[in-house]
């Protein structure tokens, strides 16, 4: 499973914990990867890491061998080339050699943006093989590593979380069959993906 940050990862993590005496047999047989993180230490207010570590990792008791975060201290290439090292040495790939993921967790921005994968990123960032690229985001912290569009076309399951105010026409646009954003593409090189919003069906396409 590749996990993502944000507000709405936190309040996904806090409904998991909430499941806990459930869900404790089933998480202690998952392998806990990421699907961004920013270019900083792992205890940094705005690591994904350090997120999942408080509100999901550590109240579920997960080994740390279950653990294999993105190391955001590291120069970026240097932690994508490291995360993608990783994720190989524990997934199985398709034939085209991509790592497939069993589930990948993706919230959305108000942009459209999905992991670090950000509207007006350069050509290369759409068109690489990659499992993890270095990107720059658009506000601080700016350096960030990402999983690219092909690992998250190989997943077997990705779910996304769209909450909050001012999101209503991005996934609008994300679910039309032209869509342009970040999250389209993403639509668009799957066979299914899960959404799960609170936008209101009045809001979105027929």
């Amino acid at each position: 499973m590749a996990l993502s940050g944000g507000r709405i990862a936190g309040r996904f993590f806090a409904a998991v914990v909430a499941l806990a005496p459930k869900l404790c047999p089933l998480v202690a047989r998952v392998e806990f990867f990421w699907a961004d993180e920013r270019c900083v230490p792992p205890d940094h207010p705005e690591s994904s890491f350090a997120l999942a570590q408080r509100a999901l990792l550590r109240p579920l008791g997960v080994a740390p061998q279950r653990i294999h975060r993105l190391q955001g201290e590291l120069a970026p290439d240097l932690a994508a080339q490291a995360g993608e090292a990783e994720v190989r040495r524990w997934l199985p790939v398709n034939g085209r050699g991509q790592p497939v993921f069993d589930l990948v967790l993706l919230g959305m921005g108000e942009d459209g943006h999905v992991a670090s994968l950000f509207p007006g990123a350069p050509a290369a960032v759409a068109a690489s093989a990659a499992v993890y690229l270095a990107v720059i985001g658009p506000k601080p912290p700016r350096q960030r590593i990402t999983l690219g569009y092909a690992p998250l076309a190989a997943a077997r399951e990705v779910w996304v979380l769209v909450s909050g105010p001012g999101k209503e026409a991005a996934l609008r646009e994300s679910l039309h069959p032209r869509g342009r954003t970040p999250l389209a593409r993403v639509l668009q090189s799957r066979p299914a993906t899960v959404i799960m919003s609170d936008v209101t069906d009045k809001e979105l396409p027929s």
